[in-house]
């Protein structure tokens, strides 16, 4: 994984990175020590991203999945 590459002193180009990244830590690192290979490590990530993109309700968002209001702002477009 890369983090957002901005300009120093442009925090605001970061911020969502910052966020997603905070939000990975927060919720699959606690408590962790390790995977036993870089494949084990991957395969967690991308099962954290299932659940953060279709599960997991932002605020920001009207607490709804990422997924959920995409299609909503899709069909929105669609019908105007």
């Amino acid at each position: 994984m890369r983090r957002a590459m901005g300009t120093v002193g442009t925090s605001a180009d970061n911020a969502a990175a910052g966020s997603f990244f905070a939000s990975l830590k927060r919720e699959l690192l606690p408590d962790r020590r390790g995977w036993p290979n870089e494949r084990a490590a991957r395969l967690a990530v991308f099962h954290w991203l299932g659940f953060y993109n279709h599960r997991r309700r932002h605020s920001s968002i009207g607490c709804l999945a990422p997924v959920a209001f995409e299609r909503r702002s899709t069909t929105r477009a669609i019908a105007a």
